[in-house]
Formats: structure tokens, sequence, C-alpha cells
């Protein structure tokens, strides 16, 4: 009878030990414009996702050790919502009847986490094309960011969301910020 007892006390330590699989929440803030500069422009908006694998983060904890993140929400439609709300700040009205056309094509958004019991390296990676369709011409501009952070212990999921988040956020402002962008809009729309 001991050794049953003991083999299932060592299964139940196992399982409360046992890593569990957490998701990262990621929630990317658009950038909005003080005063509105594409005041009455219509724009149809969509996205897709193309990246190879649908995780956000992988955790290399050395000896073959890897282990894959989701996101707990949907990236695709989180950053098409996120560049929504950012062109509604600057005047479009974002419809399905309009003759012009915005695409988010998410290329890459990937945090590579290397880890040991003492430190951390998170690798933050993000790439996003948009494809602006009018019936004048085609735009397409590619936006991409990179971090690096560094720190004790291993890393938490909220330092992996963090990371990822404050990239989509600066790529978010470069978007906002891009004349090149801005002008073609304001010309074709």
């Amino acid at each position: 009878m001991k050794p049953f007892i003991f083999a299932v006390s060592l299964l139940a330590l196992t399982a409360c030990t046992a890593p569990t699989d957490s998701q990262l929440s990621i929630q990317p803030s658009p950038s909005l414009a003080g005063e509105p500069n594409l005041k009455g422009q219509n724009l149809t908006l969509e996205s897709r996702d193309l990246r190879t694998a649908q995780f956000v983060a992988v955790i290399d904890n050395g000896d073959q050790n890897v282990h894959p993140l989701h996101a707990k929400e949907n990236l695709r439609l989180t950053l098409q919502d996120a560049l929504s709300r950012q062109l509604t700040s600057q005047g479009v009205q974002i419809g399905h009847e309009s003759q012009s056309t915005m695409r988010l094509d998410i290329l890459e958004a990937i945090v590579n986490v290397k880890q040991s019991a003492f430190s951390h390296t998170l690798n933050s990676k993000l790439q996003l094309q948009l494809v602006l369709t009018t019936p004048n011409g085609k735009f397409i501009k590619r936006y991409a960011g990179k971090s690096s952070r560094e720190g004790a212990m291993t890393a938490s999921t909220e330092s992996m969301e963090v990371a990822m988040t404050g990239l989509m956020d600066a790529v978010l402002r470069d978007i906002q910020s891009d004349a090149e962008l801005n002008s073609y809009m304001e010309e074709n729309l």
C-alpha cells in the first residue's frame, strides 16, 4: 500500500509543478491624431495574418526545451481595430462602401525568449505591410520594428506582453506619422 500512496503523491506533486500553457494578452494602443487631417475621406479596412505560425512568443529554456505561447485575442483583429481607431482619429470614415481599400498584412509578430533560471533575454520583432488601393493606383509600404530587453530570473508573461505591445505601439506611431502615407491618402482618397 505504501508504494501506491507514494506513487499517487508523486504524481500529484508533479502535476502541481508542471508548466501551464498561458496565453499573452496583447492590447496595442492606437496613436491618435490631435487634429483630423483627412476629414471626410472614406476607406474600407481589411486585414490578413500572413505569419507561418500563429504563436506570438517562443520560450527557449535550453536543452531543446522550446515552448510556444499564443495570444488570447485574435492578433489580426486586434491590430485591425487599433489601426481603425487610429485612422478614425485622423478623420477617415471606415466603411464598406468606399472605392478605396486599405489592407493590413501581418508578416511577422514574435517575441523570442532565451532564458535560464538566472536571466532572460527578450528579442521582439514586428513587421506589418499596408496596401492602399485607390482608383488612382496602389501604395504599398512595410513598417517594422525590433526591440531587445534583458532581465534577471525567468521571463514573466507580463514582460513578454509589454515587449510586444510596446513594439506594436511604436509601429502604429510610425504609420500615423508617415508623411508619405498621409500625403498619398490626402491626394488619392
